[in-house]
């Protein structure tokens, strides 16, 4: 038993150090770290629970990590720390185990030092959480501070706390039957992702995915682009409101993503599907002009909606990624327009929560293109629609533009 726990946390550390060096997203590292250490069930499930209360964290636990040893610390060694504080202050697991095996993991020279510190921790537990409410907000919450400003200016400062708690809350699986390949009648619904995703009798998604798909309203028949697929959860909505009759592209700028496209498409039954890669920062292929009855633009954006579910995404966010951001979803509607029909709609949408990124956006655009109108919008935000954010528009054009 002992032998499982220390490769636990040993694997949590390596994952963090990968992580930190740009490696690949948490939920890959999961898996890759799971596979690699040979964990069982519930130890690959202790993994994931660390993993995502170190990111979900951070700032905290660097606070908590700074208050028992001043100075700097080897970036190894602070994340050796960090799954210690983590395993003590968020998960409550009991000190013999989260000190003893995390001391066990780290290298034999700061065993000494992890030691001392995770049982100051341990030892000072119910003052540090007591006092957790007189700890700066972006540190106690766990977010940048750039990114506490921007929402504490845009949403007030008691919504823009509720979305950093909202963001630090586990992420609820919403499992939504697919019409074109439905359960079994009187079946359950499954009691895990891997099932509901295996059988294709679902897929996972969240309230808020709806809503663009549900704009678009594609008709049986139409001919209807999804720009930017992948995964693909929104194409099979658009196949099961067609009754897989038409003609659905679906496309993506990343290569990589299209097998795993075309196999959530293959597994829940869509049958008018094509998947291409194109990247819509570039012109579209001549044949494709004025030829869709709609098209859907989930285009690329900072995730500001979604960070409950992608943990890692507030840490990768910069300042300046924004502006780039906006540049990209704004080359990818000039680029997406042409192929539009006469009288043809294009929804916009995006999982983020940021004016800029959504209706000013898409009021910029309007502005500069004549025959285009505005017909509805709508901002999901977690503070009031207890889901994901998310944004989508209806960008229609006149018949005769």
């Amino acid at each position: 038993m002992a032998k499982s726990g220390k490769n636990v946390r040993r694997a949590a550390v390596s994952a963090l150090r990968a992580w930190a060096k740009g490696h690949a997203y948490v939920d890959s590292l999961i898996e890759r770290h799971a596979e690699r250490n040979h964990l069982c069930a519930q130890d690959r499930a202790l993994l994931k629970a660390i993993l995502m209360g170190v990111l979900r964290h951070r700032s905290l636990l660097d606070y908590w990590v700074g208050l028992f040893r001043k100075g700097k610390l080897d970036a190894e060694v602070r994340d050796v720390l960090r799954v210690g504080m983590c395993q003590l202050l968020i998960l409550r697991i009991p000190d013999h185990a989260a000190i003893y095996e995390t001391v066990e993991c780290a290298r034999k020279p700061v065993q000494g030092l992890v030691n001392a510190v995770l049982r100051k921790a341990a030892h000072a537990r119910m003052r540090l959480l007591r006092e957790v409410s007189e700890v700066e907000i972006a540190t106690q919450f766990s977010h940048p501070h750039w990114l506490w400003k921007r929402w504490r200016k845009l949403f007030g400062i008691e919504n823009a706390i509720a979305l950093m708690q909202w963001d630090n809350l586990p992420a609820e699986s919403f499992y939504r039957p697919n019409r074109l390949n439905p359960p079994p009648e009187g079946s359950a619904q499954p009691d895990s992702e891997n099932k509901a995703i295996e059988s294709g009798h679902y897929y996972i998604t969240d309230p808020s995915t709806r809503f663009a798909p549900e704009f678009l309203n594609p008709k049986s028949g139409e001919l209807i682009l999804d720009a930017c697929a992948a995964p693909g959860g929104k194409a099979i909505y658009l196949a099961e409101m067609m009754q897989n009759h038409g003609r659905l592209i679906c496309s993506d700028s990343n290569e990589k993503r299209l097998p795993r496209l075309l196999e959530n498409l293959t597994r829940c039954g869509v049958q008018i599907a094509e998947v291409i890669a194109h990247d819509w920062t570039r012109p579209a292929p001549d044949s494709w002009n004025g030829f869709f009855d709609g098209i859907l633009l989930d285009v690329p954006c900072s995730n500001t909606g979604v960070l409950r579910r992608r943990v890692d995404a507030r840490w990768r966010l910069q300042k300046g990624d924004l502006e780039n951001l906006v540049k990209i979803q704004r080359e990818i509607l000039e680029k997406a327009l042409p192929c539009l029909k006469p009288g043809g709609r294009i929804v916009y949408s995006t999982c983020s929560i940021d004016p800029e990124e959504n209706i000013e956006q898409v009021k910029r655009f309007i502005a500069d293109h004549s025959g285009l109108v505005l017909s509805e919008w709508r901002q999901v935000l977690p503070f009031e629609d207890q889901c994901d954010g998310a944004f989508a528009a209806v960008i229609k054009s006149q018949e005769d533009s």
